[in-house]
């Protein structure tokens, strides 16, 4: 759900504050009635929304995943000029914005959608929607750290949860982990990883949920099917 002027400003109405003043003035029907209050929320992709009579298209939702590379923000604008996520999608509703985050050096898996709904449900982590990430750091966890990091690491934010972490190959300077999280405290892994004495050489995010990069390049995306988005909806109920 969302405000009505905010709906209206994304479909080329006005700005929000000239639609306020549409609202105001008692020209804006929602589902055949006059609204008139500021708080009203809507559903874009379901309520009736007429201004001056005239029906406003009803928004289709749009659902993609994203093989983010490093080197871009999570955002869709950046006050600082850097290049953002919505830079590498071409031919889709630039209204679409990303369903969580990854820093500037991180790369992987990244949703994006208009689906307000989903985005909170997929960032909230009472929802405790698995993450999945492929995370290179230079040395050798120690068995007691192993067991620290899957009991909770202390942060400025507070202990987090539980997480799972699996050793999958190592060389003679960094190990690959595989770990495991639904919590999105900013940088969290970095962190936790830090707290511990070791640096994040890479992290690669590889699924979210039941969603996976699949065949999926660096700067390459794709639009979820049917059938991945209705496998998320029930992961998250």
């Amino acid at each position: 759900m969302e405000r009505l002027q905010k709906v209206m400003a994304h479909a080329g109405i006005a700005s929000r504050r000239k639609s306020e003043e549409i609202i105001a003035a008692g020209r804006v029907k929602v589902n055949g009635e006059v609204v008139t209050e500021m708080g009203t929320k809507v559903d874009p992709q379901k309520d009736t929304i007429e201004v001056d009579g005239e029906e406003i298209e009803k928004e289709q939702k749009v659902y993609l995943k994203l093989y983010k590379p490093t080197g871009y923000v999570t955002t869709v604008k950046d006050p600082q000029g850097r290049k953002t996520v919505l830079d590498l999608i071409d031919g889709v509703d630039k209204r679409i914005y990303p369903a969580g985050r990854l820093d500037l050096d991180s790369s992987g898996l990244l949703l994006l959608t208009n689906d307000g709904d989903l985005t909170h449900k997929i960032t909230h982590p009472s929802h405790e929607l698995d993450k999945e990430y492929e995370v290179v750091i230079n040395g050798q966890l120690k068995k007691q750290e192993i067991k620290h990091f899957k009991e909770g690491i202390d942060l400025q934010e507070g202990r987090t949860a539980p997480a799972e972490i699996k050793k999958v190959n190592e060389d003679n300077k960094n190990t690959t982990y595989k770990v495991i999280i639904h919590e999105g405290m900013n940088r969290q892994i970095r962190r936790m990883f830090d707290v511990l004495g070791y640096k994040v050489v890479s992290l690669i995010r590889v699924r979210i949920g039941n969603i996976t990069l699949g065949s999926l390049n660096p700067g390459e995306h794709k639009e979820l099917s049917r059938e991945e988005v209705q496998d998320l909806l029930r992961l998250l109920k």
